[in-house]
């Protein structure tokens, strides 16, 4: 009578219908397929992240050689291997006419390369009026692929 007065709608559940979730096969061929996207998509970015690093360095040099110019459009000539690339941010105490030098200097902070070193300088350049360029990801002149220096001759 007990039961009877429960309702129509008790069921015992039985065999299969009191089994829920998801078997071991079932999660092992979800976990496959999640490292195997991963596996692509970190395949894909990784060489994008090395091109990107090598582009951003390129922008960097184009900035740095173009505030270079007009150092030398204003100053009559190319800050010198031992004021460096700070002669764009703060006027040199050896400048010979500071009157010239730009308000503000002619970037505002200098800009370290992708790799976290300073960016190279010398003036006289051994290609022109100056060399400025990056040593790369290997941090040594030279290299190939991502470990060769970035120079300002392929702007």
């Amino acid at each position: 009578m007990r039961l009877a007065a429960l309702g129509s709608g008790f069921r015992r559940r039985t065999g299969k219908d009191s089994e829920r979730g998801f078997t071991l096969v079932e999660l092992m061929v979800v976990i496959f397929i999640i490292g195997l996207l991963a596996t692509v998509v970190v395949i894909n970015v990784l060489p994008s992240q090395d091109r990107a690093m090598t582009e951003k360095a390129r922008s960097d040099i184009a900035t740095l050689s173009q505030a270079l110019e007009m150092y030398r459009l204003d100053n009559l000539a190319y800050p010198g291997s031992a004021e460096g690339l700070n002669a764009l941010v703060t006027a040199p105490p050896t400048l010979a006419q500071p009157g010239r030098y730009r308000s503000g200097g002619y970037i505002k902070t200098l800009p370290q390369d992708p790799w976290g070193r300073p960016y190279q300088y010398t003036s006289p350049g051994t290609t022109g009026a100056f060399d400025l360029y990056s040593l790369g990801a290997d941090g040594a002149p030279g290299g190939e692929n991502e470990n060769a220096d970035i120079t300002a001759d392929g702007l």
